[in-house]
């Protein structure tokens, strides 16, 4: 009898397989594959041809702007950058689920989000000069990108928390690459969101690495999703290189956040083809030649294009189209930042004071005497 009752003690809290059962759970959703075909009808998104095509029409439009703002980088007239290549399903498929009234709360790398959701593009890359004029987000439900790894999961959480307080019909939504997820700010930001199961959708883009440290090295985790298991909201793992499912997975979350129904956590498996960021990171030291290849047989940008080109609704004229487009667009946005008026000493000390420190209040006399001359 004794024997009997350990051996169900013994089964019951047999740890590793309570594990294994959880991890089996999480199996990276997918609804094209890599050639564009529709692998999981189910599951294919309510989406016009309009709409279709608008959201292949954003991807490649970005793809351009990243390949654009690395060379501006380059020449000196951009200053912080992070590349967005290879991420853009993740980020514009999540961001074109969303309705105007929702907040972005974005990570470094994600101003193409912001963009799209309504932050003019010269902004944008005032933003990247560190120009205060960067950070005025006017009539866009978004708050600047966040430096701080990880710190947007908390804002995300009282963010949302205000939109149900006042019962607004929106969510909060926010973004954190694989290495937020080590962050102590992403479990408190979950945490909180779950116990007052506000609406927040919490996207970890798990591009691989947290600038050279892979993955495998920050957590023991099969997943970044099941991590939500830990405080009891749904997670899903989907292929962050499928626009579709990125879009499908974020309507969904959003739907059910609308619906009083609490937070959801989505790991996007994507990737990176550029550095981290343009200052001085170097992939080659520790991502493959043979790994970069493999990701580049995921591109989203070619397995969105075959989707649509099987239905008769995208061609390489539509494509050149776009990326003609992009470059004027993006030359103009480039020239308006050129031309607006330079950040001085003093401007930045009358927006972050209302009442200046006398010893700053000395110094910005000084200042404005040499402005003056």
């Amino acid at each position: 009898m004794v024997n009997c009752m350990a051996a169900k003690l013994k089964a019951q809290f047999d740890a590793e397989q309570v594990l294994k059962d959880t991890e089996s759970k999480f199996e990276m959703v997918q609804i094209l594959d890599t050639d564009g075909n529709v692998i999981n009808e189910d599951l294919l998104p309510d989406l016009s041809d309009e709409e279709l095509v608008e959201l292949m029409r954003r991807m490649v439009w970005t793809r351009i702007l990243d390949q654009r703002s690395i060379s501006l980088n380059r020449q000196g007239r951009l200053g912080f950058y992070a590349p967005t290549a290879g991420q853009e399903a993740s980020q514009l498929a999540s961001q074109f689920a969303l309705e105007k009234e929702d907040f972005i709360l974005p990570g470094y790398r994600d101003v193409p989000q912001l963009i799209w959701h309504g932050l003019p593009l010269t902004k944008a890359f005032l933003f990247s000069r560190g120009h205060f004029v960067g950070n005025q987000m006017d009539d866009v439900n978004a708050l600047s990108p966040q430096i701080i790894i990880g710190a947007q999961y908390i804002q995300t959480a009282g963010v949302a928390f205000g939109l149900k307080k006042r019962g607004k019909k929106a969510v909060a939504i926010t973004y954190t690459g694989d290495g937020g997820s080590s962050q102590g700010d992403f479990y408190e930001g979950i945490n909180f969101a779950s116990a007052y199961k506000v609406p927040a959708i919490f996207v970890i883009q798990n591009n691989n690495y947290a600038i050279s440290t892979p993955r495998s090295k920050q957590t023991a985790a099969q997943t970044l999703a099941q991590k939500a298991v830990s405080v009891g909201i749904p997670g899903i793992q989907v292929d962050g290189m499928d626009a579709l499912a990125v879009y499908q997975a974020t309507k969904e979350a959003r739907d059910r956040a609308i619906a009083g129904e609490g937070p959801t956590l989505i790991e996007t498996m994507t990737y990176r083809y550029g550095p981290h960021t343009m200052a001085g990171d170097d992939p080659t030291r520790y991502r493959t030649s043979d790994e970069d290849a493999e990701w580049e047989k995921k591109d989203p940008l070619v397995r969105f294009r075959k989707f649509l080109e099987n239905k008769g609704l995208w061609s390489e004229e539509k494509e050149n189209e776009v990326i003609d487009q992009a470059k004027e667009e993006i030359k103009a946005a480039i020239k308006e930042a050129d031309n607006t008026p330079k950040q001085t000493v003093t401007s930045l000390m009358e927006i972050m004071y209302e009442d200046m420190p006398q010893n700053l209040a000395e110094q910005y006399e000084i200042y404005k005497e040499k402005e003056s001359k």
